[in-house]
């Protein structure tokens, strides 16, 4: 994954068979599905790969409890295959996970068993364990921070667990090692049309030089999740609104707010949302919210009452009572919500399924959806773009493809945090003994090393500080304040990396310590660290 290499395809290819814009799950996806089919394919991101909704999720793999409590049994039944067919196929980032319900009423333990015995039966062969019944004692032995007043029992049931940002980056490891292209910061700003008003290619301009390319395609698939109207806008302006975007934000708590390996789920808060207390990187990830938003941002920020109900229910659950300055960070996301006949007016009027739409100029968009069922959404995505282009018929292949970095389930080494790079952790390591600077540790808190900052660099397309410290290393999302705290000595290693200059070094390290301070609840104030 080189950047100029991946350029330099655009000046080497008259007409791709497929343009996909937006490089989150739902375009990641269909350039990998439309590449796997031997179709020609690029993927342009106008930020960086899973810069907005695909790296701010609760880091979960389910076909969602409480889509099962609503009855959409279509949904959960997909979306637990899905599940199933990604925790064979990137094994290094998918986890089986143990959730414990912890419950308060004496009825509580035997409805949410025979709920989710329900779960593990949609589950079919694809199941990842047995729900179970536990004691009030065995609960207690498993989550020692629970709430014990008024607890009478648990129920234990199996989900998956990823990194979310990690998974995007192999996706567009796969994407080119399959024959395909994938560039970020290349933003489609026009889109071509012909004399008979067909969409016929894209113009995009790289965000670094402001060179401006025409490049044409047999299709063009809007995969741009909360930021699809802004394309059909493109289109037609007087496009319906397909999408509405709903907020979700999490908390990140040190462990000790946990102590555990297994998470807790919260089937029912105060005004109904499930919330989840997941480990994630020796951490404690508190979340979500689902707040209904009138406009989209790459960078959404947490409401104060948002912060003020992650905080106040996990108090109600946790014996250690987390506080403001507890926070290590705080991070939104954006749901590309689905909105019915193309008008949403309410969270509870949308879905987390998928649409796919086909415009009259023949613009293929895709709405709606999640991370878990990423694979099917791409799927029925090609599969549509095929049928109204006359593109004849290849079936999908990707639900037996391996992913980059995919090793077995078994090989996966977790007590490493190089764990989440797969079959590439032996690079890591020998670029970590080919120099001594490079086995240093970015930060004296954390794990991550110089190497990872230098692999993401050369093989992983990172071209900013937030590249590396958001979505290569997720420091930024487990602790901001260590996130700024590293900012200048990233800035330098790219600089010397890339050969720009100080001035430019200079200028991302204060643009990213200002995106940074956005992640903090409480004011940043420098620490002097060793270096």
């Amino acid at each position: 994954m080189k950047r100029n290499e991946e350029l330099n395809k655009l000046a080497d290819t008259k007409e791709w068979d497929f343009l996909i814009i937006g490089g989150g799950a739902s375009g990641l996806g269909s350039a990998l599905d439309a590449t796997s089919r031997g179709f020609r394919t690029l993927l342009l991101e106008s930020h960086d790969f899973a810069k907005a909704t695909s790296s701010r999720s609760t880091k979960l793999v389910h076909g969602g409890v409480r889509y099962l409590a609503q009855g959409d049994i279509g949904l959960v039944k997909e979306a637990l295959k899905e599940r199933g067919l990604l925790a064979q196929n990137a094994a290094h980032v998918v986890k089986n996970q143990s959730f414990i319900i912890p419950n308060y009423t004496w009825w509580g333990g035997i409805y949410y068993k025979i709920g989710l015995s329900v779960y593990d039966f949609l589950a079919g062969k694809l199941s990842l364990g047995k729900t179970q019944y536990i004691s009030k004692s065995k609960t207690i032995d498993k989550l020692p921070t629970i709430e014990q007043k008024n607890l009478r029992s648990g129920v234990v049931y199996q989900d998956g667990q990823f990194d979310d940002a990690r998974l995007a980056i192999n996706l567009a490891q796969t994407i080119i090692e399959k024959g395909g292209s994938a560039i970020n910061y290349l933003k489609v700003i026009n889109l071509l049309k012909n004399d008979s008003n067909k969409v016929i290619g894209v113009v995009a301009e790289d965000q670094f030089t402001q060179k401006q390319y025409e490049i044409h395609s047999k299709v063009v698939v809007n995969a741009t999740g909360v930021f699809t109207n802004e394309i059909l806008n493109l289109n037609n302006p007087r496009h319906g609104k397909y999408v509405v975007p709903s907020q979700g934000i999490h908390l990140v708590l040190d462990k000790s707010f946990l102590k555990s390996d297994d998470a807790i789920m919260i089937p029912k808060t105060s005004d109904g949302r499930v919330l989840f207390v997941v480990p994630w990187h020796d951490r404690a990830l508190v979340g979500t919210t689902d707040t209904l938003l009138e406009s989209e941002s790459f960078e959404p920020r947490a409401l104060e009452e948002e912060i003020n109900f992650v905080l106040n229910t996990a108090r109600q659950y946790l014996s250690k009572k987390p506080t403001r300055e507890d926070v290590k960070s705080v991070f939104a996301g954006l749901r590309p919500l689905a909105a019915p006949e193309g008008e949403g007016k309410s969270t509870k009027e949308v879905s987390r399924s998928h649409k796919v739409i086909a415009s009259d100029t023949g613009l293929v968009s895709i709405v709606g959806g999640k991370w878990t069922t990423y694979r099917k959404m791409a799927e029925d995505t090609i599969n549509k773009a095929m049928e109204i282009h006359n593109l004849g018929i290849t079936t999908s292949k990707t639900e037996k493809l391996s992913i980059h970095g995919n090793m077995k389930a078994d090989r996966v080494d977790r007590s490493s945090h190089l764990y989440v790079y797969g079959s590439d952790i032996p690079s890591i390591k020998a670029l970590q003994e080919s120099n001594p600077r490079y086995s240093e540790k970015i930060h004296p808190d954390h794990s991550f090393t110089i190497a990872e900052i230098i692999w993401a660099i050369r093989n992983e397309m990172a071209e900013t500080i937030e590249d590396i410290l958001a979505r290569r290393v997720r420091l930024l999302f487990l602790d901001a304040r260590a996130a700024i705290d590293s900012a200048h000595k990233v800035s330098l290693i790219i600089a010397e990396e890339k050969g720009f200059s100080q001035e430019w070094a200079q200028h991302q390290e204060k643009e990213f310590i200002e995106l940074a301070k956005g992640y903090l609840l409480t004011p940043y104030s420098p620490r002097t660290i060793k270096p």
